[in-house]
């Protein structure tokens, strides 16, 4: 296909969804962008992508000393060693049972492993990040090679402008967000929020799946859509589309039996075939639908729950 295809294997992926003749993007303007993100103008060409996603995250504001590609090359070695990437040992801070392959081939693989390893060393503040495996190996489909995937990851990590949260790294960040997705689901999506309460015995637990079921659970083609606006948009994205998942759900859901004692179980089944009933298109459509949130709120309501959280003493994950 072209550069960006040493990690992918084509044979999973999709290849009837592709354009090739290659379009260059020339804006730069936010409210352009923004469109062209959500109508997934570069969703159907691999490089066209690739040189987007570099574009977009290479203009995060960072920290000062940001880990990049050649400290990759450095450290990789010492870390890795001569263990076979299948069998190295995950750090705690992410969900060892839910790293995506998102049609990855036996290299790819391999490579989210030693990079998460990586990520590890090189930022000893993070603490509960489950999110990071399923982003390491949608940015590996667009990059060049590991220590490339590895830079732009970190420049996700390294983000400090106070206005743009992108992904949780702490367990008070993760939990706090849960409660706010909880919060949401309870003004905008009530019907669903009723029928959570109906059917399980605790619904936090429920919601505390959210991000799972984009960054774990979601198909590749979707959570590449998703991705493609949240790097535009940041974080209030993905309250909306699992909002929006939640909102299926329902509608599909509505008056059957539930398929498994579970409705955490049922939900993450219905995510991970959520292809048989909705498009990514429709699911995008549903999620900027919801005459919703402004960021402001959001931030307000976080830093709420993080300060009640705060006070009840929980700001680390407790060793079931």
């Amino acid at each position: 296909m072209d550069e960006y295809n040493r990690f992918v294997d084509w044979d999973k992926m999709d290849v009837t969804a592709q354009s090739q003749d290659i379009k260059e993007l020339s804006c730069t303007e936010f409210q352009e962008l923004k469109q062209l993100a959500r109508q997934g103008y570069w969703a159907k060409n691999h490089s066209l992508r690739a040189k987007v996603y570099h574009k977009l995250i290479s203009s995060i504001p960072c920290r000062t000393v940001t880990p990049d590609a050649n400290v990759y090359r450095d450290i990789v070695v010492k870390i890795v060693g001569k263990r076979s990437s299948s069998s190295l040992p995950l750090p705690e801070f992410v969900d060892d049972s839910l790293v995506p392959t998102y049609c990855l081939n036996a290299e790819g693989i391999g490579a989210v492993r030693k990079i998460i390893l990586c990520i590890a060393n090189q930022f000893p503040d993070i603490s509960f990040c489950p999110a990071l495996p399923s982003v390491i190996a949608l940015l590996l489909h667009y990059s060049k090679d590991e220590a490339e995937c590895f830079e732009q990851v970190c420049r996700i990590l390294a983000c400090n402008d106070p206005s743009k949260r992108l992904i949780d790294q702490t367990f008070l960040a993760f939990e706090s967000s849960c409660m706010t997705f909880g919060d949401l689901v309870n003004k905008y999506c009530q019907a669903a929020h009723k029928l959570m309460v109906a059917v399980s015995e605790d619904v936090l637990e429920v919601y505390s799946d959210w991000q799972r079921w984009l960054f774990g659970e979601l198909p590749m083609l979707y959570i590449a859509r998703v991705f493609d606006v949240f790097l535009v948009e940041g974080y209030k994205v993905l309250y909306r589309v699992a909002l929006a998942i939640l909102k299926f759900f329902h509608k599909v859901r509505a008056g059957q039996p539930m398929e498994s004692d579970s409705v955490q179980q049922d939900i993450r089944a219905f995510v991970r075939d959520i292809a048989k009933s909705v498009s990514p298109e429709r699911l995008l459509e549903k999620a900027f639908a919801i005459r919703l949130f402004s960021r402001k709120e959001i931030q307000l309501l976080q830093m709420a729950n993080e300060k009640a959280l705060q006070q009840k003493g929980i700001t680390v994950k407790q060793k079931r």
